[in-house]
């Protein structure tokens, strides 16, 4: 990989990494509901989860939904009904402290599990192995993965600290609750991309 085709895979993974999708909007509210550090989990599975994807994207997996279309259909059904409970979970979550109606937040093998069924992680990892992969090879695409692993971590962790900044503020049980509903409906916009996801 070129010098400038690294610095240009570098400002891609950066922000697709950093800005609002399903992701970022969970790990706001995670941040919030549970701090920074039980969130870290979420963090390490979002990172490695999606650095897994683009490199068996790059490998061909991707080539699967286009030899057999219904799978997208598929792949698309999960998603929204994966995210709408997402998104139910968010709503509901109880205030910190509040004893056994409060959820968990999100484990490492869930959120890196998660990655299949979120369109934005197909997104970048589709246009990351086809823009910036000069040379198809197992090694290329590896490259490509770390360097989004490199990326990702740090950004998403400012969503988390995000949250975290703003448990404070949210003390109050009427504004976590306008808080969680917010984000629960910010995460079900953001299935908009699902509707035109492409393989």
């Amino acid at each position: 990989m070129t010098h400038d085709l690294f610095l240009a895979l570098l400002g891609f993974a950066f922000v697709t990494s950093v800005t609002p999708g399903p992701n970022n909007m969970m790990l706001l509210a995670s941040g919030v509901n549970f701090g920074f550090r039980r969130t870290l989990p979420h963090m390490l599975g979002i990172t490695s989860g999606h650095s897994l994807m683009v490199f068996l994207v790059g490998l061909g997996i991707a080539g699967l939904f286009k030899a057999w279309p219904p799978a997208v259909t598929g792949l698309k059904l999960v998603s929204v009904g994966y995210m709408l409970w997402l998104a139910w979970k968010i709503a509901h979550a109880g205030a910190p402290g509040q004893g056994r109606a409060r959820p968990r937040p999100m484990t490492f093998l869930q959120a890196a599990a998660f990655q299949w069924v979120n369109p934005k992680a197909w997104a970048m990892s589709l246009g990351a192995v086809t823009a910036y992969v000069a040379t198809p090879s197992a090694a290329s695409y590896l490259a490509v993965a770390a360097t989004f692993a490199s990326v990702n971590l740090p950004s998403v962790s400012l969503w988390a600290a995000a949250g975290q900044g703003l448990r404070r503020w949210l003390d109050a049980p009427g504004r976590l609750r306008a808080f969680n509903w917010t984000m629960a409906a910010l995460l079900v916009a953001s299935l908009y991309p699902v509707l035109t996801l492409r393989m």
